[in-house]
C-alpha cells in the first residue's frame, strides 16, 4: 500500500491548511485511513481517522478547528485545519489499516508561526 501526501507548511496561528493523502496498491478495502503527527520530543498521536464504519475520530485539542473528509472506500482522505495554534506544529503523517496492517506516508510538515 502507498500514500500519497501532499499539503503542509508554515503558516502564521489562526491561518489554515489542508493536507490530503491518497492510498493505492490495495485490492482490499481500508479499515481505517486518517492522519497522526509527531512533535519533536513527543510520541506520535492520531488526529483524525475514519474507519469503514464511517465513524470519524478526532484528537480532543483539534475538535472544532479541523475536519476530515473524503471517502474511505475510495481510499482518499482531507484535513482540513483551521485555526492553527503553534502547538500543531508537528510533522503529520497518513496512515491506512489493510488486514491489520498499517502503513504510513512519509510526512509533511506543518509549521505554525506565533
Amino acid at each position: 500500500v502507498q500514500l500519497v501526501e501532499s499539503g503542509g507548511g508554515l503558516v502564521q496561528a489562526g491561518g489554515s491548511l489542508r493536507l490530503s493523502c491518497t492510498a493505492s496498491g490495495t485490492t482490499y478495502s481500508i479499515n481505517s485511513l486518517g492522519w497522526y503527527r509527531q512533535a519533536p520530543g513527543k510520541q506520535r498521536e492520531l488526529v483524525a481517522a475514519i474507519s469503514l464504519d464511517g465513524r470519524i475520530r478526532y484528537l480532543e485539542s483539534v475538535k472544532g478547528r479541523f475536519t476530515l473528509s473524503g471517502d474511505i472506500n475510495k481510499n482518499a482522505v482531507s484535513l482540513q485545519m483551521n485555526n492553527l495554534k503553534p502547538e500543531d506544529t508537528a510533522i503529520y503523517y497518513c496512515r491506512a489499516v489493510v488486514i491489520g496492517t498499517l502503513y504510513w506516508g512519509q510526512g509533511t510538515q506543518v509549521t505554525v508561526s506565533s
